[in-house]
């Protein structure tokens, strides 16, 4: 699926494995063979073929956070791209080594992916050619999950914060459901209302449409800061 966003952004959804992650090919007008890849999943082949097909070259491997479904590729795209800096929110650093706490030692998998080359935390900017990419804070899901955010455009990545109608799984390990639900509100409910929201499964969003009618986000409960 190819999404057209504003400032000549191009997007490509791919959903891979069986848990169906949406794994996403960012391509900018200025340098049209040149890519972002967000969150490569499990089955990473139909990935790493497409950009092949396509003659794109992966400049940046984007993580929203560290569980195995959203990590298990990064080895064979960056086998494939070997310049790909691989970009990684601070607080989640130790899942990309750690099968128990990316969530893959539990359904017998060992999974474990290529250490960053770069770790990035809530309000540093990374660009895409002209566009500018800023981190947000959407932690809870894990220790330290990311969201991206282009003003120019008007996308925002959830990773597995935010989703159509939905939100991220609090009941695992090293997830707070009082901080993913602040994170939401103060950072990403605030964002522009036609802001498209792209998560790491199901379909697109828009922010007005989770901000008025996402059943998870009627009322922030008590708890814990986010600060």
């Amino acid at each position: 699926m190819i999404l057209r966003a504003g400032a000549g952004l191009s997007v490509e959804c791919l959903v891979l494995g069986d848990v169906l992650t949406n794994a996403y090919v960012l391509v900018g007008n200025e340098a049209p063979a040149v890519c972002w890849v967000v969150d490569p999943g499990l089955g990473p082949r139909p990935l790493v073929e497409r950009l092949a097909a396509k003659g794109l070259r992966c400049e940046r491997i984007l993580l929203t956070h560290g569980h195995a479904d959203h990590i298990a590729g990064v080895g064979a795209v960056k086998a494939a791209h070997p310049d790909a800096v691989v970009t990684v929110p601070a607080g989640d650093e130790p899942l990309l080594s750690d099968p128990a706490a990316n969530m893959s030692l539990p359904f017998g998998l060992h999974i474990t992916a290529p250490p960053p080359d770069e770790t990035v935390r809530p309000g540093k900017e990374i660009h895409l050619g002209r566009l500018a990419w800023r981190v947000l804070d959407a932690s809870g899901h894990t220790p330290g999950g990311a969201a991206y955010y282009c003003a120019a455009a008007g996308v925002v990545l959830t990773g597995d914060a935010l989703f159509a109608g939905s939100i991220g799984r609090c009941d695992i390990p090293g997830a707070s459901e009082a901080r993913l639900l602040r994170n939401i509100h103060e950072n990403l409910l605030t964002l522009p209302g036609e802001t498209r929201v792209l998560s790491g499964h199901g379909p697109p969003s828009t922010i007005s449409r989770e901000r008025d009618g996402n059943p998870f986000l009627q009322s922030v409960p008590p708890g814990e800061s986010t600060r």
